[in-house]
């Protein structure tokens, strides 16, 4: 293989890994991020549609700190057609560093998706708003199962105005069947 084609070929490979792992424009990782703080189980208010939550309710996000400073995610949802509880567990890592809210996470091996905390209640981390690589998943994350109607309004204003699709947003029903 020749030398221009194996560097054409590289440069293109990191591109597209980074791509998936970097912020849509207009997005900012939140900083003096604490992982401490931010670990523990968190319900799913809201989102933006995607195949692998598609028909499930009662969907929580659980984060762990690992020995080495990884963060271990156990997704965890009900499929209400199917009236059976999903789980998936994946592996997040710092992008940055670990003051900014910004992770690479991967449920399949070596592929890693960005997972990008934007708005953060700080000091409090009672709630989150989160994107990944592109404006096609958002996610609002909370400490408890419900929350205001104000908190719910601060969200759908705050992501009107970075330019996600409002009107696909899915309110996630968090009582049990």
């Amino acid at each position: 293989m020749k030398l221009a084609f194996k560097t054409a070929l590289f440069i293109t490979t990191v591109f597209l890994l980074s791509a998936c792992t970097s912020a849509p424009e207009g997005i900012t990782p939140v900083k003096n991020f604490d992982l401490e703080k931010y670990q523990g189980k968190w319900y799913e208010i809201a989102r933006l549609d995607h195949s692998f939550e598609q028909g499930m309710e009662q969907v929580t996000a659980t984060y762990s700190i690992n020995d080495d400073g990884t963060v271990k995610v156990l997704n965890k949802g009900f499929i209400s057609k199917e009236q059976k509880w999903d789980e998936a567990e994946g592996l997040a890592k710092f992008v940055e560093n670990a003051d900014t809210g910004h992770f690479k996470v991967s449920f399949f091996g070596p592929f890693y998706g960005a997972y990008i905390i934007f708005e953060l209640d700080q000091p409090d981390y009672q709630y989150a708003f989160i994107t990944s690589y592109s404006k096609d998943y958002l996610w609002f994350l909370s400490r408890t199962p419900t929350v205001s109607k104000e908190l719910k309004q601060q969200f759908l204003s705050q992501v009107k105005a970075l330019g996600f699709a409002t009107d696909e947003i899915i309110w996630v029903n968090q009582k049990s069947l």
